[in-house]
């Protein structure tokens, strides 16, 4: 069940990388239908927060009439940085399942561990890893077409 949610989230990451954004892409799914779905849109929205997680949490929201997205599960196809994470325990979503981790700014895992820390107010249940593989490759791909290209 986790591979089928974190493939949407793949399918949205594969968006990005076709509009030229950091390819990584976000599902929100409750009771087994998909309520939200994003990617990074940074360079297009010319914002620094629009990080696939954020809209997805916005969309779901939105779909629910609700800030708190309780039964909801959050798929990443990249682990959250420090503001993703404290959107996801401001959205008090239950369960995140993660795809790669992210050595450099990675606040679930990798650097930090906001999502259990018992010093705040909500934690979340997390799987990490699914299909991180994959999700790492999208990843890897875009930034070797990126130092090819001469970009940043």
């Amino acid at each position: 069940m986790h591979e089928h949610y974190m493939q949407l989230a793949l399918d949205e990451a594969e968006r990005a990388f076709r509009e030229a954004e950091v390819p990584i892409g976000a599902v929100v799914a409750q009771e087994g239908r998909v309520i939200a779905a994003a990617h990074n849109q940074r360079e297009q929205l010319h914002d620094p927060t629009a990080h696939a997680e954020m809209i997805a949490i916005t969309q779901a929201a939105e779909a629910l009439q609700s800030w708190r997205l309780d039964g909801c599960t959050l798929y990443v196809t990249l682990e959250p940085c420090p503001m993703c994470a404290g959107a996801i325990l401001q959205a008090r979503i239950p369960l995140v399942v993660y795809g790669a981790a992210d050595p450099k700014a990675g606040a679930v895992h990798s650097l930090y561990r906001l999502l259990d820390d018992p010093r705040l107010n909500h934690r979340c249940e997390v799987i990490a890893q699914v299909l991180a593989d994959r999700c790492g490759r999208i990843l890897s791909r875009f930034f070797q077409d990126q130092r090819r290209l001469g970009k940043k």
